[in-house]
């Protein structure tokens, strides 16, 4: 069955909210089953609402309208879909003592506009709020279904997880299922170029790759008649490209990013880390102690800033300074080390770097040094990164946590 989402509210158009719904309601009809291949933001307006809503009928099983519900004009969902549908509005009593009741326990009088919350179309099926005065509707009409929900996402969420998921599974003879390989240290066009072959020949599942800050995912989607049945399709292909990607893998676990696997792999082999910092001010340390548990393996975060405190803190020789910059591989080198002697580590990073905002005469902008020590073992890389003072930054930190990620692997496999 096709599903599409239309989401109401000029203040999405403007701007002015991120329009977290689309993204949620999105994930959750895949999950179902149900193929979503349109979705439309529209205003505050009744003729442009009706217009989107028609096309929309016409194409599609299963329309969602999000938001537009509440008590003031410029809420006109429900009433525009009842025009366009033909039905009437009748008050239903259960949303009405709903209403009154929330309200007055907020020490609200309900004013006039607040009533008509409580009309609901002829012969619907309506989603009670316990988070709001709004109630749902789900509408069936004609071989198609239309299904409408408060815009604040914690009246939305709530209600969708608890009544209409339950019933769009009653709808649904199918269910996808994905898992998201995530990797760090392979580029997009050379993840696609080494998943090409799988990409061209996919059918069920299907393969798709996406960038991120710093890295990239490849999800990985199926579809059957239950879970079980997609997982066991999903099986070889995930597999096949866990090892054509090898040690850039770090999770298949959509809830894991880059520092909690650095966390974990610390934890698996018993290593303590320390952090020096110029460039990103704080940043890569900041990343780890994001991490419940990190505790057990950060040690030291230093923030060397200047010169002066690279060789106060790390014992950056000055002729080494002097001589290359500290913005310089032998600079980054001499960090970690010192790092690793200082906070008397397992493992250290070090980013020394130029984050702009413009080119200075001996810097470029987005020159950046990082150094990881592990052992008795010192690695040093140079990247050039663009973007924003802030993005580059966030990507330097990023790398330097890979860079910890690929040096405890080499070094403990």
């Amino acid at each position: 069955m096709t599903v599409e989402l239309i989401s109401v509210g000029t203040e999405i158009l403007l701007g002015n909210i991120v329009n977290t719904n689309a993204a949620f309601l999105s994930r959750e009809c895949a999950a179902l089953g149900l193929s979503m291949y349109t979705q439309t933001v529209v205003g505050d307006n009744d003729e442009r609402l009706a217009r989107v809503y028609r096309e929309a009928i016409n194409r599609s099983d299963i329309v969602i309208l999000g938001g537009g519900l509440g008590p003031t004009e410029d809420d006109l969902t429900k009433e525009t879909v009842c025009n366009v549908l033909g039905l009437e509005l009748t008050e239903d009593k259960k949303a009405l003592d709903n209403m009154e009741k929330i309200l007055t326990g907020l020490g609200y009088k309900p004013t006039d506009n607040n009533y008509k919350q409580a009309l609901v179309p002829a012969g619907c099926n309506v989603l009670y709020n316990s988070n709001g005065t709004a109630p749902g509707i789900i509408i069936e009409k004609d071989g198609h279904y239309t299904i409408l929900l408060p815009g604040p996402p914690t009246e939305l969420i709530p209600m969708f997880n608890e009544q209409v998921k339950p019933y769009l599974a009653g709808l649904s003879n199918e269910v996808l299922y994905s898992v998201t390989i995530k990797e760090c240290g392979i580029g997009e066009s050379m993840l696609e170029t080494k998943l090409l072959d799988l990409i061209d020949a996919q059918t069920n599942p299907t393969i798709a790759t996406y960038a991120k800050m710093g890295c990239c995912e490849v999800r990985v989607t199926a579809r059957a008649e239950n879970e079980e049945a997609a997982r066991e399709l999903l099986k070889p292909t995930v597999k096949d490209i866990k090892n054509r990607l090898g040690d850039a893998v770090y999770t298949l676990d959509d809830n894991v990013n880059l520092e909690d696997a650095v966390i974990k792999l610390l934890k698996k082999y018993d290593l303590k880390i320390s952090v020096a910092e110029s460039c990103t001010g704080g940043l890569v340390a900041a990343k780890l102690v994001n991490v419940s548990g990190a505790s057990q393996v950060f040690t030291h975060g230093f923030i060397t800033y200047s010169n002066k405190a690279k060789r106060k803190v790390l014992d950056v020789n000055r002729d080494t300074l002097k001589k290359y910059s500290a913005v310089s591989k032998e600079v980054a080198k001499e960090m970690a080390k010192g790092c690793l002697v200082t906070a008397d580590s397992d493992v250290a990073v070090a980013v020394t770097g130029y984050a702009g905002p413009e080119d200075t005469k001996d810097e470029p902008k987005g020159l950046v040094y990082i150094a990881c020590a592990v052992k008795d073992k010192v690695i040093v890389q140079k990247y050039n990164f663009n973007g924003s003072r802030a993005k580059i930054r966030e990507s330097a930190a990023i790398k330097a946590l890979d860079m910890v990620r690929t040096s405890v692997i080499a070094s403990y496999k």
